[in-house]
Order: C-alpha cells, then sequence, then structure tokens
C-alpha cells in the first residue's frame, strides 16, 4: 500500500560534481570494467558504511541523518521491510556480486539478509518495520507516529505479528533463498525454511492468504476484535507473491517437497473460487474466507468489487494457464472482461486515467468514490458515496484500465498449446531443473525469468557509467531530491477540527504524520535512487566495449 517514491533523475550536485567529470577515467565519455566497479563500490560503502543500521535500511534520509523515511518517518533505530527497504537493497548488492564477483558486495548482501532474520517473526514472516531498539522502541513509535497517521491505517495499530502486504515478507524470504543458494551457509536455512513455513502456514485450506498472520488473540484477527487482516488478500498482489516465492524455492532448492507444489495450486485455484457469478464475475481486494464474497478493508476500501483488482487476477489466471495447460483458468475470464467493459467509467466523466471507477457495488454495478472530513486521525472520518466530485488524492477513485490489451493477451494464451505449456512450465517441471534469475533488481522479475539473466530489454544509455560517476558526490552518494515529506510528531491529535479543509490534501493538519508531495525537495540519500543506478552501473558492465 506504499505510495509510489519519485522517478526524477538525480540532482547535478553543483562544482563538486563537475570536477569530478573531468576526471581521467571519464574524460572520453567512455567507462572501463574497472572504472564502473569502483563507482559501485564507492557508492556501496557508503550505504553499508554510514546510512544502514545494523545492516538494513530505510526508502530516504537526509544527508546529516537528522530525519529518515520509510513509507512514514521512523527512528533513528528503525529498518524498513516494506519495498524499496532492506531486502531491496539486499538484492541489488546480490546483482552487485553476480556482475563482478567482489565480495564486498556479498558481505553487504549478508549484512542485509542478517538484519532482516534479527527481525524476522517467530514464525517467519515480517512486519513492515523493523526496530533494532526493540520491542519497546516499536510500539512507542507506533503509537505516535503510526496512531497519528491519518491516512495509514496499516500503521495505526501494532499487531505483533508479520504481514504479506506490499511484498514485505515475499522479497524478504527471496533475498534469504538467494543468500543461501550463494554460497549454502547453514546459517541461513533455519530463517529461510521459518520463512517458507510462515507461507504454508497462513495459507487457508481454501488456498487463500490473509494479509497478516498469525491471527492475534484479542488484538484483531479471526479470534478477537473482527478487522480486515485475516480476509483472503489480492490487494497488492498477496496471492500472486506467495506462488511466486514458493515455485522459486520448489525449483530452486530442488525440493520434491509437495506441500509447496500443493500450496501453489490452491493458490491458483482460489482465484477461481473467488470470481463471483454471473451478472459481477469480479474480484474485490479481499474476500470473506468462509462465503468467499468481496470484503470491506481499511476505510478507503468498501465493500466492493475493485476494478483494477479484477484485471490484475485476469492477467495472473493467463498466467496460471500458461504455468498449468488447464484451461479450467480461462473459462470465465471473457465474462470478467466484459464486465470491465459494462462497467466503464460513466462519459460525463471521462478525463485522462479514468477508464474505470475503482470501486463498483456488489448487486448493482454502482461506482463509489472515496471522501473525506476532518483534519486528522482524531476528528477525521473516510466515507464512500456516488458523488465522483471532491475525492481524496491519496488513493484513486479511479483507474486507468487497457481492456483491450488485457482481451489480446487471453486470445493469444488462449490459441497456445497445452502440452507445450507444461513442457515449458517451471511448476511442471522436476524440482531443480529451473534456476532463479541471475539479477533481481535490473527490472520486475518473474517466473518465467527463471534460468535467465533477469536483464532488461533494452541497453544502459551510452555515457550512463560516465553519468553516475560523475554524480556521486565526495562522501559517496548520489545526491537526491526528497520529493515528499511529513510533519514531525508533536503530540496527540486534538479533538476540534483545525487549519482549514483538507478534503483533498494529502496530509491533514499539523498533528497528521502522514507523508504528503513537497513543492520545495531538499537533498536527501535515497535507496531507490541507488538501487536503480546500480543497476545502470551492472548493466554498464555487460554493454559491448566502443
Amino acid at each position: 500500500m506504499s505510495p509510489t517514491l519519485s522517478r526524477r533523475a538525480v540532482l547535478a550536485g553543483g562544482a563538486a560534481l563537475t570536477a569530478l567529470a573531468a576526471t581521467p577515467v571519464f574524460a572520453q565519455g567512455a567507462a572501463d570494467r574497472a572504472a564502473i566497479i569502483a563507482t559501485m563500490k564507492r557508492a556501496t560503502a557508503f550505504m553499508t558504511d554510514e546510512v544502514a543500521v545494523g545492516g538494513g535500511y530505510v526508502w530516504n534520509v537526509l544527508p546529516d541523518f537528522s530525519r529518515r523515511w520509510g513509507e512514514l518517518e521512523a527512528n533513528p533505530t528503525m529498518i524498513w521491510v516494506q519495498p524499496p527497504g532492506t531486502a531491496t537493497m539486499g538484492h541489488a548488492f546480490l546483482d552487485a556480486y553476480h556482475a563482478t564477483g567482489d565480495e564486498q558486495f556479498y558481505d553487504a548482501a549478508k549484512s542485509a539478509a542478517d538484519a532482516l532474520i534479527a527481525g524476522q517473526h517467530p514464525r517467519g514472516g515480517w512486519n513492515y518495520v523493523i526496530d533494532t531498539a526493540g520491542e519497546a522502541s516499536l510500539r512507542k513509535w507506533y503509537d505516535e507516529v503510526g496512531g497519528n497517521a491519518w491516512r495509514l491505517e496499516e500503521f495505526q495499530h501494532y499487531y505483533g505479528n508479520a504481514t504479506f502486504d506490499d511484498a514485505g515478507t515475499a522479497e524478504a524470504s527471496q533475498l534469504l533463498l538467494r543468500v543461501y543458494l550463494e554460497k549454502r551457509e547453514r546459517k541461513y536455512r533455519a530463517p529461510l525454511d521459518k520463512a517458507i513455513q510462515f507461507v504454508l502456514d497462513a495459507q487457508y485450506p481454501n488456498g487463500g492468504w490473509p494479509q497478516r498472520f498469525p491471527f492475534v488473540e484479542g488484538n484483531g484477527g479471526l479470534h478477537g476484535n473482527p478487522d480486515y487482516t485475516p480476509y483472503i488478500t489480492f490487494n497488492d498482489d498477496v496471492a500472486g507473491e506467495n506462488i511466486e516465492f514458493l515455485l522459486y524455492a520448489h525449483q530452486a532448492l530442488g525440493s520434491n517437497d509437495r506441500r509447496l507444489v500443493d500450496a501453489i495450486q490452491r493458490g491458483m485455484d482460489i482465484f477461481i473460487a473467488t470470481q463471483q457469478p454471473m451478472p459481477q464475475p469480479a474480484w474485490g481486494l479481499q474476500h470473506f474466507p468462509d462465503t468467499l464474497k468481496p470484503a470491506p478493508a481499511r476505510t478507503i476500501e468498501p465493500q466492493a468489487f475493485a476494478t483494477h483488482t479484477t484485471a490484475t487476477n485476469i492477467r495472473s489466471m493467463i498466467g496460471f494457464y500458461k504455468l498449468t495447460g488447464d484451461r479450467k483458468y480461462l473459462a470465465r475470464l471473457p465474462e470478467a472482461l466484459d464486465w470491465l467493459d459494462q462497467v466503464r467509467t460513466p462519459q460525463n466523466l471521462i478525463a485522462p486515467g479514468r477508464t474505470h471507477p475503482t470501486f463498483i457495488l456488489e448487486g448493482s454495478n454502482t461506482p463509489v468514490y472515496i471522501h473525506r472530513r476532518g483534519s486528522n486521525i482524531r476528528n477525521g472520518h473516510y466515507y464512500a458515496d456516488d458523488n465522483p466530485t471532491n475525492l481524496i488524492v491519496h488513493y484513486g477513485s479511479f483507474r486507468n484500465l487497457d481492456t483491450a490489451a488485457i482481451r489480446r493477451e487471453y486470445e493469444e494464451a488462449a490459441a497456445l498449446d497445452p502440452a507445450a505449456l507444461i513442457a515449458a512450465s517451471p511448476l511442471k517441471a522436476r524440482a531443480g531443473t529451473f534456476k532463479l534469475p541471475k539479477y533481481f533488481t535490473l527490472k520486475d522479475v518473474g517466473v518465467w525469468d527463471m534460468s535467465t539473466d533477469g536483464r532488461r530489454p533494452r541497453p544502459v544509455a551510452a555515457g550512463r557509467a560516465a553519468e553516475l560517476a560523475a554524480g556521486l558526490n565526495a562522501r559517496g552518494y548520489w545526491p537526491s531530491p526528497l520529493t515528499t515529506t511529513s510533519n514531525p510528531y508533536r503530540g496527540p491529535s486534538p479533538e476540534a477540527v483545525t487549519g482549514g479543509e483538507y478534503q483533498t490534501t494529502r496530509v491533514g493538519d499539523l498533528w497528521d504524520t502522514s507523508p504528503y508531495n513537497t513543492d520545495f525537495p531538499v537533498e536527501c540519500v535515497s535507496t531507490e535512487v541507488f538501487v536503480r543506478n546500480l543497476g545502470d552501473l551492472i548493466e554498464a558492465l555487460a554493454a559491448p566495449a566502443a
């Protein structure tokens, strides 16, 4: 549920960077292998030696380390599990090791894995964050920063368990798998096995996965006060991420453990079971585990069908057909596509990026839109109605779905020979036949990238390595614009509405600790920029000589 971070180019950085650009190694605009690796090593050293906390990372830090952020502002002792946090950095370091063979990068990847292991839930998964100062410090942060983040309900309550949201557990599990496979160090096998077992234990018999696990007695969940975290979750591709990780583990470990294949099969079949009957053959963000009907979640997510989730699930089921050759995954997809065409945004509301309302009520095909009133978590309130104006801006009430393209994907898949699909399937092949992709951060890799390098489809631009070497400042980081910020915690939010109207703002009053976009970005050190730039340098290593 994390916001998309800025993809803007790295800041130039002034005269010092201009001086670096003229160094002899890059004077002609081309970089040799040694120079590229030197840049990678210097940037990595800054991250591991100065930015990391116990081997882990948040998303952005100020250069003087006075403030730091993940999805929310973090304590100095905290690291982030949500991408692009600790596991993302570990994957990038391991990618650099695969590209160079330099042990500095392997050691950095292990440090990230060690940080995740230190914060791993006893059952095997991960929360969004880890506080290296301990449980009391984390609970205090939840009470103060999380508890006053008006729009981020997933941080307003400390459950003490782990989450599948935002691929944090999946990405961390994948990193442990990769680090273990690299040199088969025994200390990584037990945490890896625990992560695999967590995914298996959390799965319902019908194949669905909840958002959080284990369920906590008296603190939300199935056996306590009802909340949304035990519902079968499709939001943020929870099921798809778990299926992918289990398939990686099945193949890469050479495991003949039928539990993995069974869990994958049931995980795919829940997509069929939760697709609703005609005339609304769609899916919600989450579904009740017993009735399999769409269920509500956060107050910005009403009990309704979700058009973008329906589109994502259609694509997932096309992938399941390619994995299995079983046409049951294609059988009702035309119905879902026809429904998406039927509920397109009304013509009077058509605008760029507004092909579909996000939410459609069960039983009526009526669109509903999300609003709020108040100024902070204490006096504020979210609600849904049929008014398409004055909408919240931090969660889209409209989506842009290319149903024609999805229909073409379906038709192309339906024309494929099931026998040929089975012959090439990493699910149907004997365990150990396929290897993990060589790289995990150069692009968004998936199961079809197994036994490949996982490279980007296009080579890095000529001169990019020289540009990145020039952009690395004297301290060893790429100065980046901090385009989001937040109000520091200043005490409990007041009962009275303060400061004006916040219907269409990303943040409420001064007591709201939610992040918001700023028109006055300051310089920061960004893990996202680091990972992207390290990937560019890895790609540059493979570029043909000029």
